[in-house]
């Protein structure tokens, strides 16, 4: 027994080594196919990476390669204009130009880790820009310069908010005397700012302004407020706004009247017509209306021959004298100021987000147009009614709006015999030249108004209710920026809206260019390249050819409207 287990024992020590070697070879093998497989899935995850690095640079280079061709007659230089746009939500057709994006691109390849993450917040970063690309065509022409860190001076001036928010509770920087007083000044909104004072307020006028409601329960602090409805533009002037517990720290009265008083500015972009309505007027009547004419008006800024082209607007808003308030040597002291002004759209009111203080909206601007301007036309006319004076059927005016520099109609004439055909009694106007009280009567005096998008339809507040505003849109992707400057207002002062859509055919660009350029072929490689290429060439250097066949479905439409 005993030889026979030493036998056993000698045998399992012979195989012991045999064993010892099979399982280092089993773990080698092994080993080496776990490296082998984790080199294969890092290969293809590092040439996923690439794909995708490849794919952008791929994307840039492409649209650097549309615009390298364009050279005098093929060349569109990257310009920035307006940074609309203003402006959001909007919806115009807006995307970054070349150069940024290919620096966003080099910032995706050194951290190509973070590459999903980095995408995703670009993608957000536009659309936050978008509200500031819509505003007008003027602005679309470089008129609007907006400064490259506004959208920086906005999120800091909200995060001001919320720390004045949490230092003095409840989201208000003070209280007036009201239960549910809202914030003296209101800086949330990036387009512009607007602070209520009710109490005592004193406002001294001269180059340092300055308006202060002395109110004890008012913590002591101060705005620099700019009073016009695009703060973000340069040359704006700031009136500084204050609130003091005590009297003694305000300036003493010189003259006290008992009644509001409003501080705005009209600098900016005042005296481009459609500018003239979108940020001041109808602002104004938003901000003022509810006061019935009690209201003065502090203006700083000044501009005595354009106030007089709109005197009618501010006796209608202001019964009392308009204060040149730079120049104001007294202390004027009221029971509530405003300072400040702006809508939340362009050219129209959303009485929803717009406090009017009666709950104004666009109609009621009109019908207030109407009654500063004496206009006789409330409705437009119904097809088939009688003509009072001759006792036949009238037939429905029509307008035509002539442009002279730009966005020409070249062929006028057959426009106005295929209106005429189908039934108008056409008129075609263009520059006002009698003044401008017998003007809005003329245009108050017409049906259906059309005209190639531009400032000039901005008469089309002087139609009467349920007439018809027929736009006629260039090509070039301009037809969201055409809806935002005049298709939504017109729907909201209670006209009928039409829209005409200019094709490749009917533009003097296809003659300039042919079809395989950038500018035909692509417009949307044109928004890219920066909002001055989209001024210059879709606004100041096209003309239009309209195919009188294809636009008549549009004038029957416009006839059809006033059934």
């Amino acid at each position: 027994m005993k030889m026979r287990t030493e036998g056993k024992a000698t045998r399992n020590t012979n195989r012991s080594p045999s064993l010892r070697s099979n399982y280092v070879a089993y773990g080698l093998l092994l080993g080496s196919l776990f490296v082998l497989f984790y080199l294969m899935v890092s290969t293809q995850f590092s040439y996923s990476q690439e794909a995708l690095l490849e794919l952008d640079r791929a994307k840039v280079n492409s649209s650097k390669q549309a615009f390298a061709k364009v050279d005098s007659a093929e060349t569109i230089p990257a310009k920035h204009g307006r940074n609309h746009p203003r402006q959001g939500t909007h919806e115009a057709i807006i995307a970054e130009d070349v150069s940024r994006t290919m620096e966003e691109f080099n910032r995706e390849e050194e951290v190509a880790k973070a590459h999903t993450e980095k995408r995703r917040q670009e993608k957000q970063g536009e659309s936050e820009q978008q509200w500031a690309q819509k505003n007008s065509i003027e602005e679309q022409s470089g008129h609007e310069m907006k400064s490259d860190n506004w959208e920086e001076k906005h999120q800091a001036e909200k995060q001001e908010a919320v720390e004045e928010s949490k230092q003095f509770g409840g989201g208000t920087d003070d209280y007036n005397n009201v239960a549910d007083a809202k914030p003296i000044c209101d800086t949330s909104f990036g387009k512009y700012d607007v602070c209520e004072l009710a109490g005592d307020t004193r406002a001294r006028g001269g180059p340092g302004a300055t308006v202060t409601l002395v109110s004890p329960r008012a913590p002591p602090k101060e705005w620099q407020i700019k009073p016009y409805s695009r703060k973000y533009l340069d040359g704006l002037k700031a009136v500084t706004v204050k609130s003091v517990p005590n009297p003694e720290d305000a300036p003493g009265c010189t003259t006290r009247l008992n009644i509001p008083a409003m501080v705005i500015e009209l600098g900016g972009l005042t005296g481009n017509y459609w500018h003239d309505f979108t940020d001041v007027l109808v602002p104004l009547f938003i901000g003022a209306r509810r006061f019935n004419g009690e209201v003065q008006l502090l203006v700083v800024n000044l501009l005595p021959f354009w106030v007089d082209r709109y005197k009618r607007i501010f006796g209608k808003i202001s019964r009392h004298e308009i204060v040149d308030f730079e120049s104001d040597d007294v202390v004027r002291c009221y029971p509530h100021v405003v300072v400040g002004y702006g809508s939340r759209k362009e050219f129209t009111i959303d009485p929803s987000l717009d406090e009017t203080g009666g709950g104004y909206t666009m109609v009621d601007f009109t019908k207030f147009l109407r009654s500063a301007y004496s206009l006789p036309r409330h409705r437009s006319i119904k097809l088939g009614e009688i003509r009072p004076a001759s006792g036949r059927l009238q037939r429905p005016r029509m307008i035509i709006l002539e442009r002279t520099n730009s966005r020409r109609i070249l062929n006028l004439a057959e426009v106005i015999a295929a209106a005429e055909a189908v039934g108008f009694e056409v008129t075609v106007a263009g520059r006002p030249r009698a003044s401008y009280d017998v003007f809005t009567r003329e245009m108050n005096s017409f049906d259906v108004m059309v005209g190639v998008h531009g400032a000039g339809l901005t008469n089309c507040v002087f139609l009467p209710t349920g007439a018809v505003l027929l736009q006629i849109v260039p090509y070039g992707r301009l037809e969201e920026i055409a809806r935002t400057d005049f298709g939504d207002p017109a729907g909201d002062m209670g006209l009928r809206y039409i829209e005409y859509g200019v094709t490749a055919e009917e533009s003097s660009l296809m003659r300039v260019f042919g079809k395989e350029h950038p500018i035909i072929k692509d417009p949307a490689a044109v928004h890219m390249s920066g909002w001055g290429n989209v001024a210059e060439w879709y606004l100041a250097k096209q003309d239009l050819r309209i195919n009188v066949q294809r636009f008549r479905p549009s004038l029957l439409q416009a006839l059809k409207q006033l059934q």
